[in-house]
């Protein structure tokens, strides 16, 4: 099996910051993010990495940049390596494929959370109280049902432990009426288009999360965009309302911790080799589906 690369470490580089994937550099005027093959559920960190799936994270959530840059700018500014300082280039086995240089933002403190279908703690709200978010649903929904139109259901970024839901009243306190549409809408129109899209390649797009951030004052999408980790990908020709439909995300795993003796406290438990390949293959499939390259094939690309 391929090495996962679980840590990532560049000594010549300030370190900004460790997240649950990210790794990120200062880089003079820009920032350098590394995407790592760590692998998160319920909110642990897994000792055992995905070989492989910061390549795919990066890679795909710079396809969706290029793509939908139509509708709001991006962040990225390359994932050349070649873009990359001399002094870096000895790093090429690690980096390849993991790198973005981008902008550095003025981060809006929202998560930007659009759904197209009836399902996770968004079937539990419905179930509970007919709405989801906070908006009120029309009665007659089944699980997994696709929604008349797609919500704005925002939430709170939380550094750790679980995000909190908030209503759009809420982000206009935070951020103001002006740059509360702005999120509303442009997370919007960035799901319709993807959502669109990725049924041509045979994919549902279920639900995402966006993030932005303010650049010379004029608002971007940053982080990542549209990947297995942000967005909740079913297969099609498997769909069927009223059932959970199986995913091309991180829902393998959890469904495998759930069998397991385990609080779903640090620390994660050590992942056997088949719940890795198995993981890795959910992955590799949704990037090859929806950008049309195998991972080695968009590794080679110049």
């Amino acid at each position: 099996m391929e090495r996962a690369f679980t840590s990532i470490d560049i000594p010549e580089l300030k370190r900004i910051k460790r997240g649950k994937v990210r790794e990120v550099f200062e880089l003079g005027e820009l920032y350098l993010f590394v995407a790592s093959d760590r692998i998160s559920a319920f909110d642990v960190v897994m000792p055992t990495g995905i070989p492989g799936k910061g390549q795919v994270l990066n890679l795909m959530s710079a396809w969706w940049f290029r793509r939908l840059s139509g509708i709001v700018p991006n962040h990225c500014v390359s994932t050349r390596l070649e873009d990359l300082p001399a002094r870096l280039q000895e790093y090429r086995q690690v980096l390849l494929g993991r790198t973005m240089t981008v902008r550095k933002a003025q981060m809006l403190p929202v998560e930007c959370i659009v759904r197209g279908y009836l399902i996770g703690s968004g079937w539990k709200d419905y179930q509970r109280d007919g709405t989801i978010g906070g908006t009120p649903l029309r009665a007659g929904y089944r699980l997994a049902d696709r929604l008349d139109e797609p919500v704005f259901t925002p939430s709170t970024k939380a550094e750790t432990g679980h995000d909190v839901n908030i209503r759009y009243e809420d982000v206009v306190a935070m951020v103001g009426e002006d740059l509360a549409r702005q999120l509303r809408d442009v997370s919007l129109a960035l799901y319709r288009e993807s959502a669109a899209y990725a049924l041509t390649r045979g994919i549902i797009i279920a639900d995402t999360k966006f993030e932005f951030g303010l650049i010379d004052g004029r608002l971007h999408l940053v982080d990542e965009a549209l990947t297995p980790d942000s967005s909740r990908f079913w297969p099609a020709d498997q769909y069927e309302p009223g059932r959970n439909p199986p995913s091309f995300d991180k829902q393998y795993l959890r469904d495998y911790l759930e069998t397991l003796d385990w609080n779903k406290q640090p620390p994660g438990p050590e992942l056997p080799a088949e719940v890795v390949e198995r993981t890795r293959a959910k992955y590799l499939e949704a990037f090859e589906r929806l950008t049309g390259m195998t991972l080695a094939q968009a590794l080679s690309q110049p």
